[in-house]
C-alpha cells in the first residue's frame, strides 16, 4: 500500500482532518501552534487560519464557516472570519482536543489536561443552541469519536484506557448509552487515537508512538494495519470526491532529533489513496 504525502510541513501536533464535501477540502489543525489549515487537493494549497488559543478540532458548519474546539470552550467562526463564543467553559490547565459532529449536527467535543493527569478532561454533547451536556467525566485524554454508518453506534477513545469503546447511540436524542470495549489495543507500542469509520462499519483508528493505522471489524477484530513513516500518526478520515482517500495527520512535538531525522516526514499530511469505501462527514448545525 503507497503512503503519499498531501501536505509535506512539520506540524508541532498535527490533528482532526475532516473531509469538508460542499469545499472538497480537508480540514485539519495543528493544536499547539493555535492553527486551522484548509488543504485543497486539486491545487495542492493549504490555506492557514491562525486562532487566538490552541485549537483541538475545527468542522464545517452547515452555513458555512467553523465550529471550534478551543482551550477555553467552543468558537464559531462566521463566513466573514468572525469569532464568537458559543460554550465557554477555561479552566485552568485544561485544553480542548478532538471533536465530531454527529449525524444530527452536534458537536462531540473533548478536553484534557495539559499535564494528562488522570481523570482531568471529559466529553461534552454541544447542541446547535450552544446547550452543553458533559456526557462522560473522569476523561484522561479525550479523542477519537465516530459512528457507525446507520448511526446506531457510537465510538469513543479515551487513550490512555488502551481500547476503543462502543455505544449504543439514539441519534434523535444524542444519548449514547451501554458503554463496552469494542476491542483493547494493547498488542503494539502505540496507543489509540482519532478515528473514523468506513462505510462496512469499520473502524480505522491512528496509533499514537505506533507508527500505524488500524482496521477493526464491528465486532472488534483487527482487520489491517498499515506501517506509516512517521512515529506518531494522530488521526485518520476519508477524503476525496468518492471517499477512498484515508488522510492521516501525524506529529513532531516530543520526538528526539534522531527520531525526526529518522521520520522526515513527521508533522505532514500522509494519505492512503484508494484504500476503502468511506462515508461523508457531518458538518455542525449552528
Amino acid at each position: 500500500m503507497s503512503t503519499d504525502v498531501a501536505v509535506k510541513t512539520e506540524a508541532v501536533l498535527g490533528e482532526g482532518p475532516t473531509w469538508d464535501a460542499g469545499t472538497s477540502t480537508l480540514l485539519w489543525v495543528d493544536v499547539l501552534a493555535s492553527q486551522v489549515h484548509r488543504y485543497a487537493p486539486r491545487s495542492g494549497a493549504d490555506a492557514v487560519l491562525d486562532v487566538p488559543q490552541h485549537v483541538g478540532a475545527a468542522k464545517p458548519r452547515e452555513q458555512g464557516g467553523l465550529v471550534l474546539n478551543l482551550r477555553d470552550g467552543v468558537a464559531l467562526v462566521d463566513r466573514d472570519g468572525t469569532r464568537t463564543w458559543l460554550v465557554y467553559w477555561a479552566r485552568d490547565g485544561v485544553r480542548g482536543n478532538d471533536a465530531a459532529v454527529d449525524p444530527a449536527g452536534r458537536l462531540w467535543a473533548g478536553t484534557m489536561r495539559y499535564d494528562e493527569a488522570r481523570g482531568g478532561g471529559w466529553l461534552a454533547r454541544v447542541e446547535p443552541d450552544g446547550a452543553a451536556k458533559v456526557v462522560l467525566g473522569d476523561v484522561t485524554i479525550s479523542n477519537g469519536t465516530g459512528w457507525s454508518p446507520g448511526g446506531e453506534l457510537m465510538y469513543y477513545v479515551d487513550t490512555p484506557e488502551q481500547r476503543i469503546d462502543v455505544f449504543d447511540y439514539d441519534t434523535a436524542t444524542g444519548e449514547a448509552t451501554g458503554r463496552r470495549a469494542l476491542c483493547a489495543v494493547a498488542d503494539t507500542p502505540g496507543k489509540p487515537d482519532g478515528l473514523c469509520v468506513d462505510a462496512e462499519g469499520c473502524v480505522w483508528v491512528a496509533l499514537w508512538g505506533g507508527s500505524a493505522v488500524r482496521r477493526y471489524t464491528p465486532d472488534g477484530r483487527l482487520d489491517r494495519e498499515i506501517a506509516l513513516p512517521v512515529e506518531q500518526p494522530t488521526a485518520c478520515c476519508f477524503g476525496g470526491d468518492d471517499f477512498t482517500d484515508l488522510y492521516v495527520t501525524t506529529a513532531r512535538t516530543g520526538l528526539s532529533e534522531r527520531s525526526l531525522a529518522e521520520n522526515p516526514l513527521s508533522g505532514s499530511v500522509l494519505v492512503l489513496p484508494g484504500i476503502g469505501a468511506g462515508v461523508p462527514s457531518f458538518s455542525f448545525t449552528g
